[in-house]
């Protein structure tokens, strides 16, 4: 099979869908892989190792004619034109944009969005947003820590005592769980809140206090399960109660790492701009859910409605930073394991005399085809 790799021409993307380590790999399995010259090169992988990895290096119209496109972000509307009808694309392809997979179907290829794979023991080598995410969790910490002005662990020198950092991480899924172990190491002391009260002996075993909001009746205990590992909408009255506590600890908080999505929906509000007012002068918000909160303007938030997407602002003495593609500033190692992931993925919807085979009785082959049910999709 003809597999292209095209470089990611969206504005930021520094990721590229298959690297030197998985083009060998399918090469050894006897494709021909296209690469776009200089796809790799903003992850530092440059197109001598994709031509000592067995790669044709092709122009970009080149790529995208391939039987099979690898992509880390969904084509553009350009790029599309240069796919065949018949041809199969596989990558973060925004399943709930509904212009978008319209556009998709409308060239006649056949998408498969990894976004949607489930969450199964077998599917997790696969996991995208799980391994993006976990970057992202990481580079979080880091970038709250070059925007805070003091140190985060406690030091003690000739000059006095310096206090260790108080972070406070609002959702603990696979991001929020890495922002935890990540700034242990970094010797912050860490509260962490989730709505899912299964996930508090993970957060204690990082090291982080779990900020209980007990639920209190049927209706909340339902909710607080989740779906598939994943968080649910919670009801009002818990919400309630939840964003009490978290204003009254985000007050004496010095980082505060939100990373709550919900599927679909727009991002809940965890942080209002009255308790950003009462927050301390100097302090972090580092905002996973930049861009996908309410609407304030002709912007949306994220889970704090002060939130610009990609950028960092100062509002109310607050540090508000709202990347939208943290992996992308960890590019290397952020590619690896995505193309890592699409290598296992393909294994699919590859059969054993090197066609693509579509097989909609495997639960991930149905479950990331494009036009089936893509509910079960998870939360950062």
């Amino acid at each position: 099979m003809n597999i292209g790799i095209p470089a990611e021409s969206r504005a930021g993307e520094t990721r590229v869908a298959g690297t030197p380590e998985t083009v060998k790999k399918l090469t050894t399995q006897g494709h021909t892989v296209f690469v776009h010259s200089t796809a790799g090169e903003r992850a530092h992988f440059p197109d001598t190792a994709y031509a000592q990895a067995g790669a044709t290096l092709v122009g970009p119209a080149e790529a995208f004619a391939a039987d099979l496109v690898l992509k880390v972000q969904t084509p553009t509307e350009a790029e599309l034109q240069h796919m065949r009808r018949g041809a199969a694309l596989v990558g973060m392809l925004n399943p709930f944009d509904v212009d978008q997979v319209a556009r998709i179907h409308a060239a006649g290829i056949s998408a498969f969005a990894l976004e949607s794979i489930p969450r199964t023991t077998r599917a997790q080598s696969m996991d995208v947003l799980s391994s993006q995410a976990n970057i992202a969790g990481y580079k979080a910490v880091l970038l709250a820590a070059s925007l805070y002005q003091r140190f985060l662990p406690m030091l003690m020198t000739a000059a006095g005592t310096v206090k260790a950092a108080r972070v406070l991480i609002l959702g603990a899924g696979v991001a929020g769980l890495q922002a935890i172990a990540t700034a242990k190491r970094l010797g912050a002391v860490i509260e962490a809140s989730d709505v899912r009260p299964a996930v508090k002996e993970q957060i204690e075993s990082l090291g982080a206090k779990f900020l209980d909001v007990p639920c209190e009746t049927d209706e909340e205990r339902e909710a607080a399960q989740g779906v598939g590992g994943y968080a649910r909408p919670m009801p009002a009255s818990w919400i309630a109660r939840q964003g009490a506590l978290v204003h009254e600890r985000a007050k004496l908080a010095d980082i505060v790492i939100t990373t709550a999505l919900i599927p679909g929906r727009t991002a809940p509000t965890l942080l209002s701009e009255e308790t950003v007012r009462e927050m301390k002068p100097g302090s972090v918000i580092i905002d996973l859910a930049a861009g996908r909160g309410v609407s304030v303007g002709d912007r949306r938030g994220g889970n704090c409605p002060l939130t610009e997407a990609d950028a960092v602002v100062l509002r109310h003495g607050v540090h508000i930073a709202g990347y939208t593609n943290l992996p992308a500033m960890v590019a290397t190692d952020a590619s690896s394991l995505y193309a890592r992931n699409v290598f296992d993925f393909l294994k699919l919807i590859i059969d054993t005399d090197r066609n693509l085979k579509i097989d909609t009785s495997d639960d991930i082959v149905a479950a990331t085809l494009l036009g089936h049910d893509a509910s079960m999709l998870k939360t950062a």
